[in-house]
């Protein structure tokens, strides 16, 4: 008997190869063309090298404002470990659902998408909104005693930050897998272009007169940014489809209007829930941890902070961006893999020879 995913692939599977010879006509043979590997490396990097720089600066304008409140700016990271786990459920399903090409139309994935954006916006939503109501014992957890009360606004705005860092994931894994890697390297570029401005503005050495910075104001204009940078990554990226269901539309196949359900949710939940599921147990106990940390004293909490900041910002974005850009053509080559044994194999095995071929980039 066959699941919803699987009559789902079945009547979508004409469509899909319609458009999928639509899709083969565009395609850039360049070798740098964001379609391809080596494009899609480039644009990735750029979309992951941006945010390490800016934390890097970031860290160095609070020191100069108040050397005891660096530690206070990780408060903002350890919500974006909390929120990582919200971010690796249903995104992280993306790869192989939305990514396969193969045998689910164009519409359908933007559909998925659409459902994965909502989806996700509304679950981040609910966990600012949790922080919001905690912030006292997110503090006493993840903040030093010596600047725990001096924090608590900070950590009102960053809770904020759980909102905009689930829109930003979910636009950027539907448009990486959708062989739009643009997308997330334009939210990436906005962020750090405003960002650095107010900050240079504000916050920096340079900042204007009458303006007296402060580690909340630093706080207030990174969410403003943040928020700014993912809804202008999700306006484009729907002005993206709207484009392309026209053009489909003007090309002679009536394509269908793309459109989120519970359908798509159900078929995005089965996969996410395990890696969500391994992503809850991981960064609690990387939480736990910090939290160890954090009650040695602010002297450690703020060591650990820089060095996680040189770590993220050195070494794991060349990591990063290899794992966004192999994932996505993974994808593909499991969707291309899987047409071919077929839906109704409920058990499909492939050859060393199958798998050589598949994974060729």
């Amino acid at each position: 008997m066959l699941s919803k995913d699987d009559i789902n692939v079945e009547t979508t599977a004409a469509s899909a190869a319609n458009e999928q010879v639509e899709a083969n006509n565009d395609v850039d043979s360049r070798p740098w063309s964001k379609k391809r590997y080596g494009g899609s490396l480039l644009f990735n990097v750029g979309a992951f090298i941006l945010p390490a720089l800016y934390a890097t600066l970031s860290k160095l304008w609070v020191a100069n404002i108040d050397s005891s409140m660096v530690v206070t700016t990780d408060a903002y990271t350890y919500i974006g470990v909390v929120a990582e786990v919200l971010n690796e459920g249903l995104p992280r399903a993306s790869w192989n659902i939305i990514g396969d090409k193969a045998n689910r139309s164009l519409s359908a994935r933007h559909g998925l998408s659409y459902t994965l954006i909502i989806i996700q916006s509304i679950l981040g939503l609910i966990m600012s909104v949790c922080f919001v109501a905690a912030v006292q014992q997110f503090a006493d957890a993840f903040v030093p005693g010596a600047v725990r009360e001096a924090s608590l606004t900070y950590v009102r705005i960053s809770a904020f930050s759980a909102l905009s860092s689930a829109i930003e994931t979910a636009v950027a894994a539907a448009t990486r897998a959708l062989d739009q890697p643009d997308v997330p390297l334009i939210i990436s570029s906005i962020k750090f272009a405003v960002n650095i401005i107010l900050d240079f503005i504000i916050i920096s050495k340079f900042h204007v007169r009458g303006v007296k910075p402060t580690v909340n104001t630093q706080a207030a204009t990174q969410l403003a940014c943040n928020m700014t940078a993912s809804l202008a990554g999700l306006a484009y990226f729907l002005i993206i489809t709207i484009r392309q269901h026209r053009k489909t539309n003007i090309n002679g196949s009536e394509a269908k209007a793309a459109r989120p359900s519970w359908n798509a949710l159900a078929i995005l939940a089965r996969p996410g829930a395990f890696t969500f599921t391994e992503s809850a147990i991981r960064n609690a106990l990387y939480l736990w941890l910090v939290n160890g940390i954090v009650a040695m004293g602010s002297d450690y909490a703020t060591a650990w902070g820089v060095f996680n900041t040189i770590r993220w910002g050195l070494v794991m974005v060349p990591v990063q961006a290899l794992e966004a850009t192999s994932l996505t053509f993974i994808g593909h080559a499991w969707g291309a893999w899987r047409n071919t044994v077929g839906v109704r194999n409920r058990k499909p095995t492939a050859t060393v020879k199958q798998l050589r071929g598949a994974f060729e980039i």
